[in-house]
C-alpha cells in the first residue's frame, strides 16, 4: 500500500482501445458555489488563525474540538494552501450525546472558483493510512490535473495520524513490521504467532478502550458523513484506494445518494462472510502474480553484477527462496545496526518491493535485487539499505491496524485451523511461507466483531469508476473481480496491464490516468469495461 495511504469470475471484461467511446453517467455540476460549511474552524496547516491564502510553510499546531490541525501547508502563486481543522464525532455514533473523539482533516481549496464543481474526498488507504498525508503529497497535482473542479479534502481516520490516538501499549519488538504480519517460524511453525497473538489480542483489550473498540471501517464511513454535513455538501466525490477503496464502496452502499463521481482505485474482494481475511489470504496470489515482473528485471542482462539475481528469469524464485531459506537458519546483521535480516524480513522486503511500480526511478526492484545478491554472495555485515521501516511501526497506526481488522468481522479461534492452512499455503505459495493465512491477535479478540458486515450490491445510482492493475500483490485482480461483480451496473471497471499496488497517477498509464482524470472532470466512463495496455516494462 502506498506510504500515505501507502489489491471465481463471472464476468467477462472487454479489452478496447482507450480513446473508446464514453457515455455520462451523471449529469455534471458546473461552477458550484462554495458550500455553507458548519462546525469547522479552519486554518492554515501551520497554525496560522484563519483561512490559508498562499506560500509555503511547515509547523505543527495542536488543538482539540473545531478549528486546529497539524501538518504543512503548500501553495504557488495565488493557489490556495492546504488548510486544517479538527472534525469532533461521537466514539460511538449510536449515543451522539456521549464522549467524543477528534477527527484530523484538512482540504485545498479549488484555484479556479469559476471552475469549481464540488468537494472530492480522498480516501486512504490502510487500514491506518493517512489521508491528511495523501493530501499533502497529491492534492497540488491532483487540483492541476482536475483543472481545479474541486476543493479536495482528506482526513485522518479515527485513532491514527492526528487524529485523537488510540494505542494498545505493545511493546516495541511486538510492532516491528515482520512481527505485526504472521510470518511464520522456519518449517512453517506458528507456536511463537500464537503467543504473539495472544498477547496483543490482552494488550489492546486492556489498554485500547472504548476508542480502540469504535475503530471500524462502518465507524470511518460514519465519520466520513459527519464530515460532509460539517462541510456542507449535499453529495461528495471520491477516490478510495486500496483498503480506501472498500471504504468508499461501503459509502457508497450505505449512502448512495450522497455519491457524486466516486472512484475506486484498487478493489478487494468484498464479501461480507471473509473481508479482511480474503484480503489478507489472497496476498499469496496476488505475490505470484507480481513475481514474473521482478524475475525478468532481476535476470535481465543489462543488470550489473550488484543486482542481477539469475541468469534466467526461470532461476530467480529458485535463488530468493534459498537465500530466505539460509537465513532463516543463520540472520545477517546489517552495519547500520537494523534489524538482523531473517528469512521473513527478506520475504517481507519482496511483499514491500512488489507493490512498487519496479522502475529504475521507482528503486523498489532494484533495492530488493541488491538485498538478495548481498545476503548470498558477501560475508560479514550488510552494506546496502534495509528497504523495511528501521523501527517499529508506531502505537497508534498498530493499534489501528488491529482495531479494524479485528473489530470488522469475526475470525477463526481454532488454533489447528490456522497451522493447517498455513502448512497448506506455504506449500502452495512459497513466496509468502503461509503469512497470508496466519493467525492474528483477532483470534483472541475480546468481544469480536463490534457489528455485521454490510453486502455490496448493485442497488444505487451507475456512478462508480474502479481502476485496477492486472498484477497487484496488495489487492489482487481476483478480487477487484468480485467488487465488480458485485457492483454490477453501478461500476465500470478499467483494467491496467501492469504491476504493481495503485493506479491513479501512479503507475505512469496514461490511458488509465486518463480514464480517471475524466471521470473525475467530465462525468464520462467507458461505455463498457475495458482494458489499457502497458506503457512501462514493469
Amino acid at each position: 500500500m502506498r506510504s500515505f495511504h501507502r489489491k471465481a469470475i463471472l464476468l467477462t471484461l472487454s479489452t478496447t482501445a482507450c480513446a473508446a467511446a464514453l457515455t455520462a453517467p451523471a449529469q455534471a455540476r458546473p461552477h458550484a458555489p462554495e458550500p455553507k460549511a458548519t462546525g469547522l474552524g479552519w486554518q492554515s496547516c501551520d497554525g496560522t488563525p484563519g483561512a490559508a491564502k498562499t506560500g509555503t510553510g511547515t509547523g505543527t499546531g495542536t488543538g482539540t474540538g473545531t478549528g486546529t490541525g497539524t501538518g504543512t501547508g503548500t501553495g504557488t502563486g495565488g493557489a490556495p494552501a492546504r488548510e486544517c481543522a479538527t472534525l469532533s464525532v461521537p466514539v460511538d455514533h449510536a449515543a451522539p450525546d456521549g464522549p467524543r473523539t477528534d477527527i484530523a482533516v484538512s482540504r485545498l481549496r479549488s484555484d479556479r472558483p469559476e471552475a469549481r464543481r464540488g468537494t472530492l474526498l480522498l480516501i486512504p488507504g490502510g487500514p491506518g493510512g493517512s489521508g491528511r498525508e495523501w493530501l499533502a503529497q497529491q492534492g497540488a497535482e491532483l487540483r492541476e490535473r482536475t483543472g481545479g473542479a474541486y476543493d479536495i479534502v482528506s482526513l485522518d481516520p479515527r485513532g491514527v495520524g492526528g487524529s485523537a490516538k488510540a494505542d494498545c501499549r505493545l511493546s516495541d519488538d511486538d510492532r516491528e513490521l515482520t512481527h505485526l504480519r504472521p510470518w511464520p517460524g522456519a518449517g512453517g511453525d506458528i507456536s511463537e504467532n500464537v503467543t504473539r497473538a495472544r498477547r496483543v489480542a490482552d494488550a489492546c483489550a486492556r489498554n485500547g478502550g472504548a476508542l480502540l473498540r469504535s475503530v471500524s471501517t462502518a465507524n470511518e464511513v460514519r465519520d466520513i458523513d459527519r464530515f460532509r454535513q460539517a462541510l456542507g455538501e449535499e453529495k461528495l466525490s471520491a477516490w478510495g484506494v486500496s483498503y480506501g477503496a472498500y471504504v468508499g464502496a461501503l459509502y457508497a452502499q450505505k449512502h448512495p445518494e450522497r455519491t457524486d463521481r466516486w472512484l475506486l482505485d484498487s478493489s478487494g474482494d468484498p464479501d461480507p462472510t471473509r473481508l479482511e481475511r480474503s484480503w489478507s489470504a489472497n496476498m499469496a496470489m496476488g505475490a505470484e502474480d507480481r513475481f514474473p515482473d521482478f524475475a525478468r528485471w532481476a535476470a535481465d542482462p543489462a543488470r550489473d553484477k550488484a543486482h542481477r539475481v539469475a541468469g534466467r528469469e526461470a532461476d530467480v524464485r529458485r535463488e530468493f527462496l534459498a537465500v530466505a531459506a539460509r537465513l532463516d537458519a543463520r540472520p545477517r546483521e546489517f552495519r547500520d545496526g537494523h534489524f538482523p535480516l531473517t528469512g521473513n524480513r527478506l520475504r517481507q522486503a519482496l511483499q514491500q518491493a512488489l507493490y512498487g511500480k519496479g522502475t529504475d526511478k521507482d528503486g523498489t526492484f532494484t533495492a530488493l535485487s541488491a538485498l538478495i545478491v548481498a545476503a548470498r554472495d558477501t560475508t560479514g555485515p550488510l552494506t546496502v539499505p534495509d528497504p523495511l521501516p528501521a523501527g517499529p511501526i508506531s502505537q497508534d497506526q498498530s493499534a489501528v491496524i488491529v482495531g479494524t481488522l479485528c473489530n470488522d468481522v469475526n475470525w477463526p479461534r481454532s488454533v489447528a485451523s490456522y497451522a493447517r492452512d498455513v502448512a497448506a499455503d506455504r506449500a502452495r505459495y512459497p513466496l509468502t511461507a503461509g503469512m497470508p493465512v496466519g493467525i492474528l491477535p483477532c483470534a483472541f479478540w475480546k468481544g469480536g466483531a463490534t457489528e455485521k458486515p454490510t453486502r455490496i450490491t448493485a442497488d444505487g445510482p451507475s456512478n462508480i469508476l474502479m481502476i485496477q492493475n492486472q498484477r497487484d500483490p496488495a489487492t489482487p485482480y481476483r478480487g477487484a473481480l468480485k467488487m465488480r461483480e458485485a457492483l454490477g451496473d453501478r461500476a465500470r471497471l478499467v483494467t491496467v496491464d501492469a504491476g504493481g499496488h495503485g493506479v491513479y497517477l501512479d503507475t505512469g498509464n496514461n490511458c488509465a490516468d486518463r480514464a480517471a482524470t475524466d471521470f473525475l472532470t467530465k462525468g464520462t466512463r467507458p461505455n463498457q469495461d475495458k482494458t489499457c495496455e502497458p506503457e512501462s516494462a514493469a
